[in-house]
């Protein structure tokens, strides 16, 4: 089967997914967003490993991707899924999986698919209608809740009219039930890491040495900070340890929460807050294992329509996890249950990072109970099972 694989964001996971379907005989194209990336996420290229039958394309822009400019970005959004169904319509597929596009892109890469009569699989990571409104409906009243509307609807429609969807949560049901999408037309495959790209290592490693963190209580958090995230958690963590010279609090992440992060390290209203740029991905494994706890924060209005990723890559790392984020979340739930960390509201969010702070053997726990975990659910032979099983149908 002749399969294009297309993931906006480049994910290590969806490569992975893409490299077991060739290694099963089929060809596949696996395209992502090079140009709106800031930096290669996931092997993206092609090694000596990968079967002739694996193809993998970089989908460029003309000019740097304006995130934050939204008439250019929604510009830009089109000009990448004009470029998308070139790269779709030179490898000529049989089948047609897309996941994390913006809407925008995704309707045109739909609208393709359907006139050249292909099945269309809706890889659905974000209900990204559902936060458009919740999050511009208070940042831009009237405007942002007919934006969010709009997209909302779009979302629906797109969603009716494909195939097959593949949700990475059942929390997504609900809404799709009231929509009035029927049981048959999808199914749950939960996100995953993969396990190879981040063995656990030592604490004290070359990313360390190079931060001076070896020696020092690290609280990390790795990922974008955008407007689904409240960077002042983070900075109010650090002021919190600023008496302790033993303890920083490092942000390795772009976006414009980082960019607030940073305007307070320069102004000097904090000491022991250090803000990186992404490192490339051969080296993430060492970035984790820098930490003694790894953080992730998410807004109470993201809970249901956002499952942060990064928490997956965590577990593999064999770190204490500390999780603000709604507990209804399926990665807060995930967390709690296997008992890898502790997630809390952002009220308490200081209060709980103290507490992993002054236990240890707690820390070592949860560690071990996430590492198991992934090992446990990041097989990627019994998840490619799941999709080789639904595209076969389709």
């Amino acid at each position: 089967m002749r399969v294009f694989l297309h993931d906006y964001g480049g994910y290590a996971f969806s490569a992975q997914l893409g490299r077991e379907l060739a290694r099963r005989g089929h060809e596949v194209c696996y395209a992502y967003g090079e140009a709106t990336q800031a930096l290669k996420r996931g092997t993206l290229d092609k090694t000596t490993a990968d079967p002739d039958h694996f193809e993998i394309v970089g989908i460029q822009l003309k000019r740097p991707f304006k995130k934050y400019a939204f008439l250019n970005r929604w510009l830009q959004e089109r000009e990448y899924g004009r470029h998308l169904v070139d790269a779709m319509r030179r490898f000529q597929p049989q089948i047609v999986i897309s996941a994390n596009a913006p809407l925008d892109t995704q309707a045109i890469i739909l609208r393709a698919t359907r006139q050249a009569r292909l099945p269309f699989v809706f890889w659905l990571q974000d209900l990204i209608g559902t936060a458009t409104k919740e999050i511009l409906k208070t940042k831009l009243p009237g405007v942002g809740h007919l934006a969010g509307t709009y997209y909302t609807r779009l979302e629906e429609r797109m969603l009716r009219q494909s195939e097959h969807i593949i949700l990475i949560t059942p929390d997504f049901e609900p809404l799709l039930a009231d929509w009035g999408i029927a049981a048959d037309c999808f199914s749950v495959i939960p996100n995953w890491a993969v396990l190879d790209e981040i063995p656990v290592m030592p604490k004290d490693n070359a990313w360390a040495q190079e931060h001076d963190l070896a020696d020092k209580f690290c609280f990390l958090f790795t990922g974008v900070l955008g407007m689904k995230h409240n960077p002042g958690l983070l900075l109010e963590l650090a002021q919190h340890f600023e008496s302790r010279p033993d303890v920083h609090v490092v942000v390795v992440s772009e976006g414009i929460g980082a960019d607030w992060l940073r305007e307070r390290v320069q102004a000097q209203t904090v000491s022991n807050l250090m803000v990186h740029d992404f490192e490339p991905v051969e080296r993430y494994a060492e970035v984790l294992a820098s930490g003694d706890v790894l953080m992730t924060i998410l807004q109470p209005e993201a809970g249901i329509y956002s499952v942060p990723s990064k928490v997956l890559s965590y577990l593999c790392a064999q770190r204490s996890l500390l999780l603000a984020i709604p507990a209804a979340n399926l990665a807060a739930r995930i967390v709690r249950q296997h008992q890898a960390g502790v997630v809390v509201s952002p009220t308490e969010f200081v209060q709980a990072a103290q507490m992993l702070y002054n236990d240890e053997t707690l820390r070592n726990t949860q560690a071990a109970h996430g590492r198991a975990y992934a090992e446990q659910h990041f097989n990627i032979e019994t998840i490619c099972d799941k999709f080789e099983n639904i595209l076969s149908q389709l």
